[in-house]
Protein backbone atom coordinates (compact mmCIF):
# COMPACT_ATOMS: atom_id res chain seq x y z
CA UNK A 1 0.00 0.00 0.00
CA UNK A 2 1.21 3.67 -0.62
CA UNK A 3 1.87 5.27 3.01
CA UNK A 4 2.18 8.95 2.97
CA UNK A 5 2.81 10.72 6.70
CA UNK A 6 0.72 13.98 7.60
CA UNK A 7 2.40 16.22 10.43
CA UNK A 8 -0.53 17.69 12.69
CA UNK A 9 1.70 19.29 15.10
CA UNK A 10 5.35 19.69 16.18
CA UNK A 11 4.68 15.79 18.29
CA UNK A 12 2.50 13.93 16.11
CA UNK A 13 2.37 12.52 12.61
CA UNK A 14 -0.54 10.89 11.07
CA UNK A 15 -0.27 7.41 8.67
CA UNK A 16 -3.28 8.21 7.00
CA UNK A 17 -5.70 5.22 6.48
CA UNK A 18 -5.41 3.44 2.79
CA UNK A 19 -6.34 0.08 1.69
CA UNK A 20 -7.12 -2.43 4.19
CA UNK A 21 -5.90 -0.10 7.14
CA UNK A 22 -9.34 0.06 9.43
CA UNK A 23 -7.54 3.16 11.80
CA UNK A 24 -5.15 5.78 11.21
CA UNK A 25 -1.77 5.15 12.46
CA UNK A 26 -0.14 8.01 14.84
CA UNK A 27 3.46 8.85 15.38
CA UNK A 28 4.85 10.59 18.01
CA UNK A 29 8.05 12.34 16.91
CA UNK A 30 9.52 15.68 15.88
CA UNK A 31 11.49 16.95 12.66
CA UNK A 32 14.45 15.59 13.80
CA UNK A 33 13.43 12.04 15.40
CA UNK A 34 10.95 11.73 11.74
CA UNK A 35 14.03 12.04 9.72
CA UNK A 36 14.82 8.47 10.94
CA UNK A 37 11.81 7.12 11.45
CA UNK A 38 10.53 8.08 8.09
CA UNK A 39 12.60 6.04 5.62
CA UNK A 40 12.25 3.08 8.26
CA UNK A 41 10.52 0.00 7.91
CA UNK A 42 8.60 0.41 11.37
CA UNK A 43 5.83 2.81 9.48
CA UNK A 44 5.04 0.19 7.17
CA UNK A 45 4.73 -1.95 10.27
CA UNK A 46 2.44 0.57 12.04
CA UNK A 47 -0.03 0.79 8.87
CA UNK A 48 0.11 -3.26 8.76
CA UNK A 49 -0.93 -3.58 12.66
CA UNK A 50 -3.84 -0.96 11.70
CA UNK A 51 -5.60 -3.47 9.45
CA UNK A 52 -5.95 -6.23 12.51
CA UNK A 53 -9.51 -6.70 13.42
CA UNK A 54 -11.12 -5.23 16.02
CA UNK A 55 -8.63 -2.42 16.59
CA UNK A 56 -10.07 0.85 17.82
CA UNK A 57 -8.26 4.16 18.35
CA UNK A 58 -5.15 4.30 16.53
CA UNK A 59 -2.15 2.13 15.86
CA UNK A 60 0.44 3.88 17.99
CA UNK A 61 4.23 4.68 17.87
CA UNK A 62 6.46 6.02 20.06
CA UNK A 63 9.15 8.37 19.65
CA UNK A 64 11.53 5.40 20.19
CA UNK A 65 10.19 3.60 17.32
CA UNK A 66 11.92 1.38 15.42
CA UNK A 67 11.39 -1.91 13.37
CA UNK A 68 10.31 -5.15 15.02
CA UNK A 69 8.94 -8.44 14.86
CA UNK A 70 5.27 -8.07 13.27
CA UNK A 71 4.48 -4.93 15.32
CA UNK A 72 7.47 -2.65 15.51
CA UNK A 73 9.00 -1.68 18.75
CA UNK A 74 7.84 1.55 20.15
CA UNK A 75 3.92 0.00 19.09
CA UNK A 76 0.51 0.09 20.97
CA UNK A 77 -2.56 -0.89 19.90
CA UNK A 78 -5.93 -1.32 21.52
CA UNK A 79 -8.48 -4.19 20.32
CA UNK A 80 -11.99 -4.65 21.29
CA UNK A 81 -13.23 -8.41 21.80
CA UNK A 82 -16.82 -6.46 20.51
CA UNK A 83 -15.53 -5.36 17.58
CA UNK A 84 -14.02 -8.35 16.36
CA UNK A 85 -10.61 -8.06 18.12
CA UNK A 86 -7.97 -10.22 18.22
CA UNK A 87 -4.52 -10.43 20.52
CA UNK A 88 -1.09 -11.13 18.38
CA UNK A 89 2.24 -12.70 20.04
CA UNK A 90 3.73 -10.41 17.85
CA UNK A 91 1.99 -7.22 19.52
CA UNK A 92 4.04 -8.40 22.33
CA UNK A 93 7.35 -9.67 21.46
CA UNK A 94 9.66 -12.69 22.21
CA UNK A 95 10.91 -10.81 25.64
CA UNK A 96 7.28 -11.19 27.27
CA UNK A 97 7.66 -8.26 29.93
CA UNK A 98 10.67 -7.27 29.35
CA UNK A 99 11.00 -4.08 31.73
CA UNK A 100 12.88 -2.69 34.22
CA UNK A 101 13.04 -1.77 37.79
CA UNK A 102 14.59 1.55 39.60
CA UNK A 103 15.85 1.54 43.30
CA UNK A 104 17.73 4.54 45.26
CA UNK A 105 19.85 3.66 47.61
CA UNK A 106 21.33 5.43 51.08
CA UNK A 107 24.40 6.25 49.21
CA UNK A 108 26.09 9.46 47.67
CA UNK A 109 28.22 9.75 44.21
CA UNK A 110 30.96 10.29 46.67
CA UNK A 111 30.88 6.52 47.66
CA UNK A 112 31.53 5.48 44.22
CA UNK A 113 35.03 7.39 43.85
CA UNK A 114 37.54 4.76 44.01
CA UNK A 115 35.56 1.57 44.09
CA UNK A 116 33.73 1.84 41.05
CA UNK A 117 35.48 -1.51 39.78
CA UNK A 118 35.11 -3.10 43.06
CA UNK A 119 31.52 -2.83 42.46
CA UNK A 120 31.57 -3.71 39.02
CA UNK A 121 33.53 -6.77 39.52
CA UNK A 122 31.07 -7.64 42.57
CA UNK A 123 27.96 -6.99 40.34
CA UNK A 124 29.70 -9.19 37.41
CA UNK A 125 30.09 -12.12 40.02
CA UNK A 126 26.47 -11.91 41.64
CA UNK A 127 24.32 -11.83 38.65
CA UNK A 128 24.59 -14.45 36.21
CA UNK A 129 24.38 -12.98 32.09
CA UNK A 130 24.78 -14.00 28.48
CA UNK A 131 23.09 -16.60 26.19
CA UNK A 132 21.57 -19.45 28.16
CA UNK A 133 23.29 -18.67 31.48
CA UNK A 134 21.58 -19.06 34.84
CA UNK A 135 22.47 -19.95 38.55
CA UNK A 136 19.69 -21.73 40.45
CA UNK A 137 18.68 -20.56 44.09
CA UNK A 138 17.20 -23.39 45.99
CA UNK A 139 15.25 -21.07 48.37
CA UNK A 140 13.38 -20.06 44.68
CA UNK A 141 10.01 -21.84 45.11
CA UNK A 142 8.47 -24.25 42.47
CA UNK A 143 8.22 -22.83 38.88
CA UNK A 144 5.15 -23.53 38.71
CA UNK A 145 4.59 -21.23 41.98
CA UNK A 146 6.25 -18.50 40.47
CA UNK A 147 4.35 -18.73 37.09
CA UNK A 148 1.10 -18.32 39.04
CA UNK A 149 2.13 -15.85 41.42
CA UNK A 150 5.19 -13.76 40.31
CA UNK A 151 7.17 -11.48 42.78
CA UNK A 152 4.87 -12.94 45.94
CA UNK A 153 6.36 -16.45 45.29
CA UNK A 154 9.84 -14.84 46.70
CA UNK A 155 7.94 -12.58 48.98
CA UNK A 156 6.50 -16.09 50.56
CA UNK A 157 9.94 -17.09 50.32
CA UNK A 158 11.71 -14.42 52.54
CA UNK A 159 13.87 -13.56 49.49
CA UNK A 160 12.20 -10.04 48.73
CA UNK A 161 10.47 -7.38 50.48
CA UNK A 162 6.86 -7.29 51.29
CA UNK A 163 6.34 -3.60 50.74
CA UNK A 164 7.81 -4.28 46.93
CA UNK A 165 4.90 -5.23 45.56
CA UNK A 166 3.24 -2.19 46.42
CA UNK A 167 5.57 -0.52 44.00
CA UNK A 168 5.58 -2.96 40.73
CA UNK A 169 2.76 -2.53 38.15
CA UNK A 170 -0.07 -5.04 38.69
CA UNK A 171 1.84 -5.57 42.22
CA UNK A 172 4.43 -8.11 40.38
CA UNK A 173 1.38 -10.53 39.11
CA UNK A 174 -0.93 -10.90 36.06
CA UNK A 175 -4.10 -12.82 37.11
CA UNK A 176 -5.20 -15.14 34.61
CA UNK A 177 -1.48 -16.94 34.60
CA UNK A 178 -1.84 -20.56 33.69
CA UNK A 179 1.29 -22.19 34.42
CA UNK A 180 0.29 -25.40 32.69
CA UNK A 181 -0.57 -23.56 29.04
CA UNK A 182 3.56 -23.16 29.52
CA UNK A 183 5.12 -26.03 27.00
CA UNK A 184 7.84 -28.39 28.62
CA UNK A 185 10.49 -26.73 26.04
CA UNK A 186 9.84 -23.64 27.94
CA UNK A 187 10.09 -24.98 31.28
CA UNK A 188 13.20 -26.47 30.35
CA UNK A 189 14.59 -23.21 28.97
CA UNK A 190 13.23 -21.24 32.35
CA UNK A 191 14.23 -23.60 34.74
CA UNK A 192 17.68 -22.16 36.46
CA UNK A 193 17.16 -18.90 34.86
CA UNK A 194 15.49 -17.02 37.39
CA UNK A 195 17.88 -14.13 38.69
CA UNK A 196 19.47 -14.00 35.23
CA UNK A 197 20.38 -11.03 33.14
CA UNK A 198 20.49 -12.68 29.68
CA UNK A 199 21.94 -11.32 26.61
CA UNK A 200 21.11 -8.53 24.16
CA UNK A 201 20.32 -4.95 25.60
CA UNK A 202 19.82 -6.45 29.01
CA UNK A 203 21.09 -4.68 31.79
CA UNK A 204 22.27 -4.08 35.88
CA UNK A 205 23.32 -0.07 36.07
CA UNK A 206 24.37 1.64 38.96
CA UNK A 207 23.88 5.56 38.65
CA UNK A 208 23.61 8.55 40.08
CA UNK A 209 21.19 11.41 39.96
CA UNK A 210 22.49 14.44 38.07
CA UNK A 211 19.45 16.55 37.35
CA UNK A 212 16.22 17.11 39.42
CA UNK A 213 13.63 18.49 36.94
CA UNK A 214 10.35 18.28 38.99
CA UNK A 215 11.54 18.53 42.74
CA UNK A 216 7.83 17.71 44.25
CA UNK A 217 8.20 14.14 42.46
CA UNK A 218 11.16 13.46 43.12
CA UNK A 219 10.87 14.09 46.48
CA UNK A 220 7.92 11.74 46.68
CA UNK A 221 9.60 8.73 44.29
CA UNK A 222 13.41 9.61 46.83
CA UNK A 223 15.19 10.71 44.38
CA UNK A 224 18.09 13.81 44.91
CA UNK A 225 20.85 15.22 43.45
CA UNK A 226 23.80 12.75 43.77
CA UNK A 227 21.79 10.43 45.01
CA UNK A 228 22.95 6.48 44.21
CA UNK A 229 20.47 4.29 41.71
CA UNK A 230 20.15 0.59 40.79
CA UNK A 231 18.04 0.23 37.57
CA UNK A 232 17.59 -3.64 36.02
CA UNK A 233 16.69 -4.60 32.34
CA UNK A 234 15.77 -7.96 31.98
CA UNK A 235 12.64 -10.05 30.97
CA UNK A 236 11.22 -13.40 30.70
CA UNK A 237 14.65 -15.01 29.15
CA UNK A 238 14.39 -18.62 27.49
CA UNK A 239 11.03 -19.55 29.23
CA UNK A 240 8.85 -16.36 27.46
CA UNK A 241 10.78 -16.63 24.08
CA UNK A 242 9.38 -20.33 23.93
CA UNK A 243 6.09 -19.13 24.57
CA UNK A 244 6.24 -16.41 21.53
CA UNK A 245 7.72 -18.77 19.67
CA UNK A 246 5.59 -22.08 19.93
CA UNK A 247 2.18 -19.53 19.76
CA UNK A 248 2.94 -17.80 16.66
CA UNK A 249 3.57 -21.18 14.69
CA UNK A 250 -0.12 -22.34 15.57
CA UNK A 251 -1.33 -18.69 15.17
CA UNK A 252 -1.04 -18.92 11.45
CA UNK A 253 -3.09 -21.74 11.02
CA UNK A 254 -5.66 -20.47 13.37
CA UNK A 255 -5.44 -16.97 11.79
CA UNK A 256 -6.36 -18.46 8.30
CA UNK A 257 -9.08 -20.58 9.98
CA UNK A 258 -10.74 -17.08 10.68
CA UNK A 259 -9.84 -15.65 7.66
CA UNK A 260 -7.70 -12.78 9.11
CA UNK A 261 -6.66 -11.64 6.26
CA UNK A 262 -2.92 -11.15 7.62
CA UNK A 263 -0.51 -7.99 6.14
CA UNK A 264 2.61 -10.12 7.65
CA UNK A 265 2.55 -13.19 8.55
CA UNK A 266 4.22 -12.05 12.20
CA UNK A 267 1.30 -10.33 13.12
CA UNK A 268 -0.61 -13.94 13.08
CA UNK A 269 -3.12 -13.62 15.52
CA UNK A 270 -6.01 -14.78 17.26
CA UNK A 271 -9.47 -13.86 17.89
CA UNK A 272 -10.10 -12.81 21.53
CA UNK A 273 -12.41 -14.99 23.07
CA UNK A 274 -10.84 -18.11 21.45
CA UNK A 275 -9.50 -21.27 22.77
CA UNK A 276 -6.46 -20.13 21.32
CA UNK A 277 -6.62 -16.34 22.78
CA UNK A 278 -7.16 -17.62 26.05
CA UNK A 279 -4.56 -20.37 25.64
CA UNK A 280 -1.93 -17.34 24.61
CA UNK A 281 -3.11 -15.25 27.37
CA UNK A 282 -2.72 -17.65 30.08
CA UNK A 283 0.85 -18.87 28.66
CA UNK A 284 1.51 -14.80 28.30
CA UNK A 285 0.54 -14.31 31.85
CA UNK A 286 2.64 -16.79 33.40
CA UNK A 287 5.77 -15.61 31.61
CA UNK A 288 5.40 -12.19 32.82
CA UNK A 289 5.31 -13.16 36.34
CA UNK A 290 8.46 -15.64 35.91
CA UNK A 291 9.71 -11.92 34.31
CA UNK A 292 8.75 -10.05 37.32
CA UNK A 293 9.87 -12.28 39.90
CA UNK A 294 13.27 -12.34 37.81
CA UNK A 295 14.03 -8.80 37.84
CA UNK A 296 13.57 -8.61 41.74
CA UNK A 297 15.52 -11.39 41.94
CA UNK A 298 18.40 -9.87 39.88
CA UNK A 299 17.98 -6.85 42.30
CA UNK A 300 18.34 -8.55 45.60
CA UNK A 301 21.38 -9.88 44.21
CA UNK A 302 22.98 -7.00 42.57
CA UNK A 303 22.16 -4.99 45.59
CA UNK A 304 23.95 -6.99 47.92
CA UNK A 305 26.81 -7.11 45.50
CA UNK A 306 26.63 -3.36 45.60
CA UNK A 307 26.67 -3.27 49.25
CA UNK A 308 29.69 -5.42 49.39
CA UNK A 309 31.68 -2.90 46.47
CA UNK A 310 30.85 0.22 48.91
CA UNK A 311 32.43 -1.80 51.57
CA UNK A 312 29.10 -2.36 53.45
CA UNK A 313 27.10 -5.14 54.75
CA UNK A 314 24.16 -5.55 52.93
CA UNK A 315 21.49 -4.79 55.91
CA UNK A 316 22.92 -1.58 56.15
CA UNK A 317 22.08 -0.59 52.72
CA UNK A 318 18.71 0.51 52.09
CA UNK A 319 17.44 0.78 49.21
CA UNK A 320 13.83 0.96 48.50
CA UNK A 321 11.97 0.44 45.02
CA UNK A 322 11.11 3.36 42.88
CA UNK A 323 8.84 1.24 40.14
CA UNK A 324 8.96 -1.81 38.15
CA UNK A 325 7.57 -1.62 34.78
CA UNK A 326 6.47 -3.48 31.88
CA UNK A 327 7.67 -3.03 28.08
CA UNK A 328 6.43 -5.99 26.40
CA UNK A 329 2.75 -6.83 27.22
CA UNK A 330 -1.00 -7.53 26.52
CA UNK A 331 -3.35 -6.81 29.00
CA UNK A 332 -6.98 -5.96 29.76
CA UNK A 333 -7.90 -2.48 30.25
CA UNK A 334 -10.68 -0.01 30.45
CA UNK A 335 -10.34 2.83 27.98
CA UNK A 336 -12.89 5.49 26.36
CA UNK A 337 -13.03 5.46 23.08
CA UNK A 338 -15.95 7.56 21.21
CA UNK A 339 -16.93 8.83 24.75
CA UNK A 340 -17.85 5.23 25.89
CA UNK A 341 -15.75 3.35 27.87
CA UNK A 342 -14.19 -0.10 26.92
CA UNK A 343 -12.84 -3.31 27.84
CA UNK A 344 -9.46 -3.42 25.87
CA UNK A 345 -6.56 -5.81 25.05
CA UNK A 346 -3.98 -3.15 25.28
CA UNK A 347 -0.47 -4.33 23.24
CA UNK A 348 2.14 -2.60 24.16
CA UNK A 349 5.73 -3.85 22.61
CA UNK A 350 8.75 -1.28 23.29
CA UNK A 351 6.14 0.77 25.52
CA UNK A 352 5.46 1.74 29.15
CA UNK A 353 1.74 2.34 31.01
CA UNK A 354 1.75 5.85 31.79
CA UNK A 355 -1.11 6.20 33.91
CA UNK A 356 -1.96 9.69 35.15
CA UNK A 357 -2.91 10.83 38.92
CA UNK A 358 -6.24 9.16 39.98
CA UNK A 359 -5.61 6.24 38.31
CA UNK A 360 -7.02 3.44 40.29
CA UNK A 361 -4.42 1.24 39.01
CA UNK A 362 -1.60 3.03 40.66
CA UNK A 363 -0.51 2.38 44.65
CA UNK A 364 -1.57 4.71 46.91
CA UNK A 365 1.36 6.34 47.29
CA UNK A 366 1.75 7.43 43.33
CA UNK A 367 -2.20 7.77 42.94
CA UNK A 368 -1.67 11.85 43.35
CA UNK A 369 1.70 11.60 41.36
CA UNK A 370 1.04 9.50 38.19
CA UNK A 371 2.88 6.34 37.61
CA UNK A 372 6.57 6.46 37.42
CA UNK A 373 7.89 5.52 33.82
CA UNK A 374 11.29 4.73 33.99
CA UNK A 375 13.00 5.31 30.46
CA UNK A 376 16.70 3.75 30.49
CA UNK A 377 19.10 5.41 27.32
CA UNK A 378 22.10 3.37 26.72
CA UNK A 379 24.73 3.10 28.72
CA UNK A 380 27.22 6.20 27.45
CA UNK A 381 24.54 8.55 28.44
CA UNK A 382 21.35 8.99 30.43
CA UNK A 383 18.15 7.65 31.59
CA UNK A 384 14.92 9.31 32.78
CA UNK A 385 12.16 9.12 35.03
CA UNK A 386 8.94 10.38 34.34
CA UNK A 387 5.31 10.10 35.40
CA UNK A 388 2.25 9.50 33.64
CA UNK A 389 -0.04 12.49 32.48
CA UNK A 390 -3.75 13.20 31.18
CA UNK A 391 -2.25 13.32 27.04
CA UNK A 392 -1.63 9.12 27.56
CA UNK A 393 -5.15 8.26 28.21
CA UNK A 394 -6.62 10.42 25.81
CA UNK A 395 -4.81 9.23 22.32
CA UNK A 396 -2.16 5.84 23.65
CA UNK A 397 -4.13 3.65 25.56
CA UNK A 398 -2.23 5.60 28.75
CA UNK A 399 1.08 4.49 26.96
CA UNK A 400 4.73 6.04 26.61
CA UNK A 401 8.17 5.33 25.25
CA UNK A 402 10.24 2.53 26.63
CA UNK A 403 13.60 3.76 25.80
CA UNK A 404 15.76 5.15 23.39
CA UNK A 405 15.04 3.51 20.45
CA UNK A 406 17.42 1.82 18.12
CA UNK A 407 19.13 4.01 15.45
CA UNK A 408 21.86 1.13 13.70
CA UNK A 409 21.22 -2.43 13.85
CA UNK A 410 23.53 -4.95 15.49
CA UNK A 411 25.33 -5.50 11.87
CA UNK A 412 25.58 -2.25 11.11
CA UNK A 413 27.30 -1.36 14.72
CA UNK A 414 29.80 -3.97 14.56
CA UNK A 415 30.79 -2.31 11.02
CA UNK A 416 31.93 1.09 13.06
CA UNK A 417 33.21 0.46 15.89
CA UNK A 418 35.25 -2.06 18.06
CA UNK A 419 34.87 -3.53 21.80
CA UNK A 420 38.40 -1.57 22.42
CA UNK A 421 37.17 1.58 21.20
CA UNK A 422 33.77 1.29 22.93
CA UNK A 423 34.97 -0.12 26.12
CA UNK A 424 37.84 3.29 26.19
CA UNK A 425 35.29 5.52 25.45
CA UNK A 426 33.04 4.98 28.14
CA UNK A 427 36.02 4.91 30.73
CA UNK A 428 36.86 8.49 29.33
CA UNK A 429 33.47 9.42 30.74
CA UNK A 430 33.69 7.48 34.08
CA UNK A 431 31.72 4.70 32.56
CA UNK A 432 32.81 1.57 34.42
CA UNK A 433 31.72 -1.86 32.05
CA UNK A 434 31.52 -5.39 32.08
CA UNK A 435 29.97 -7.61 29.88
CA UNK A 436 29.85 -11.26 29.35
CA UNK A 437 30.24 -10.74 25.83
CA UNK A 438 32.63 -8.01 23.76
CA UNK A 439 30.94 -8.27 20.82
CA UNK A 440 27.57 -6.95 22.50
CA UNK A 441 29.68 -4.36 23.50
CA UNK A 442 30.12 -3.21 20.36
CA UNK A 443 26.39 -4.19 19.35
CA UNK A 444 24.98 -1.51 22.52
CA UNK A 445 27.08 0.98 22.11
CA UNK A 446 25.81 4.68 22.64
CA UNK A 447 25.95 5.40 19.81
CA UNK A 448 23.74 2.39 18.40
CA UNK A 449 20.78 4.53 20.00
CA UNK A 450 18.55 7.16 19.76
CA UNK A 451 19.28 10.38 22.29
CA UNK A 452 17.16 9.34 24.91
CA UNK A 453 16.72 12.94 25.54
CA UNK A 454 14.97 13.83 22.44
CA UNK A 455 12.82 10.71 23.23
CA UNK A 456 12.11 12.17 26.29
CA UNK A 457 10.97 15.84 24.98
CA UNK A 458 8.38 14.46 22.73
CA UNK A 459 6.53 12.16 25.27
CA UNK A 460 6.55 15.84 27.40
CA UNK A 461 5.99 17.94 24.91
CA UNK A 462 2.99 15.69 23.55
CA UNK A 463 1.49 14.82 27.34
CA UNK A 464 1.85 12.01 28.08
CA UNK A 465 4.24 11.59 30.67
CA UNK A 466 6.11 14.33 32.62
CA UNK A 467 10.19 14.03 33.63
CA UNK A 468 11.14 14.12 36.93
CA UNK A 469 14.83 13.66 36.85
CA UNK A 470 17.69 12.48 34.34
CA UNK A 471 20.22 9.68 35.97
CA UNK A 472 23.18 9.22 34.42
CA UNK A 473 25.70 5.69 34.58
CA UNK A 474 28.76 4.90 36.43
CA UNK A 475 28.80 1.16 36.68
CA UNK A 476 27.12 -1.32 34.29
CA UNK A 477 26.98 -4.69 33.56
CA UNK A 478 25.86 -5.86 30.30
CA UNK A 479 24.44 -9.15 29.22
Amino acid sequence: MGLGLERIDGTRWRVPRVGKMRVDGLIFADDRLMENIRGDACVQQVANVACLPGIVGHAVAMPDIHWGYGFPIGGVAAFDPAAGGVVSPGGVGYDINCGVRLHTLDADQADLLGVQDAVADALAEAVPAGVGVGRADERVPDLDVVMREGVRALVDAGLVPAADTEHVEDGGRLHGADPAAVGKRARERGAGQLGSLGSGNHFVEVGTVEEILDPAAAAALGLRVGGVTLLVHSGSRGLGHQVCEETVRNMVRVAGRARIDLPDKQLACAPLGSDEAEHYLAAMAAAANFAFANRALIARRALRAVAHGLGRKPRNLDAPLVYDVCHNIAKWEEHMVGGVSRRLCVHRKGATRAFPPGHPALPAAYRNLGQPVIIPGDMGRCSYVLVGQAGSMVEAFGSACHGAGRLLSRSKARQVATPHGVEQALADHGITLRAASRGGVVEEMPEAYKNVTDVVAVVEKAGLARRVARLVPRVVVKG
